[in-house]
């Protein structure tokens, strides 16, 4: 079952399988996005009318306002500022509001609702959405997908509940028990192996462990952040 929209979502579930080290594949994906994105409004779309209108609207987030600025494209991101400061300054300006809905009201409301809004974050968000239905699609369908998931070598938390949550609206109720099994499996699997490893890692700090070996401890922390949170925002490392 190879479609266009399919092909993203079974490239990185392959990488996974073929290379463990390259982790959640739903992490590869939204990074995969993020950077595409990230390229877009620094690039070719930045000047768009349409484009503008939604970032003055929207703004960014601090993590992605970040990852531009680490791009060097200065001058891009202070166009973009200019014209988002100069709109947001309007609409915090609150004349003729005052006495009708009280003083500050409005400009409050303005700054609550951009404080929960990101120009990328919403693209993503969009595009991401689509490919957790993909992959729900390609499971409940296609026998070779099927087999790719449970050869992951983990899903993080976050996008585990995704997933389910996903397959939940997307299933039959009899084909969800199956799917919850398979990924549950893969999931609860990494879980114990790496409960055992922090837990190692932990003991090694104790003299009396001082001369055993390693063993896979050695990145258990590293790797305990990314199962529990996730490993996106890779361009910001």
């Amino acid at each position: 079952m190879e479609k266009i929209y399919t092909i993203p979502v079974n490239e990185a579930f392959d990488a996974s399988r073929d290379d463990h080290a390259c982790g959640c594949p739903f992490c590869a994906l939204y990074n995969k996005l993020e950077e595409n994105e990230l390229e877009l409004i620094l690039g070719a779309s930045m000047m768009e009318p349409d484009t503008r209108i939604k970032t003055n609207e929207q703004g960014f987030c601090k993590t992605h306002y970040d990852m531009m600025f680490t791009r060097k494209n200065r001058l891009g991101m202070a166009l973009m500022l200019e014209s988002h400061l100069n709109e947001l300054r309007k609409d915090t300006n609150g004349k003729g509001l005052a006495v009708l809905k009280g003083v500050g009201v409005e400009p409050m409301k303005r700054l609550a609702e951009l404080e929960g809004t990101c120009y990328v974050c919403g693209r993503i968000e969009f595009s991401f959405t689509k490919m957790m239905e993909t992959a729900v699609l390609l499971w409940d369908q296609d026998s070779d997908f099927r087999e790719k998931l449970r050869a992951q070598p983990y899903i993080c938390l976050p996008h585990y509940r995704m997933f389910v949550e996903h397959a939940r609206r997307g299933l039959s109720k009899k084909r969800f028990p199956d799917f919850y099994k398979d990924v549950s499996t893969v999931v609860n699997t990494y879980f114990d192996e790496l409960r055992e490893d922090v837990s190692w890692f932990c003991k090694k700090f104790d003299y009396r462990y001082d001369s055993e070996p390693w063993g896979n401890a050695k990145d258990a922390v590293e790797r305990a952040i990314k199962f529990t949170s996730g490993d996106m925002h890779r361009g910001n490392n």
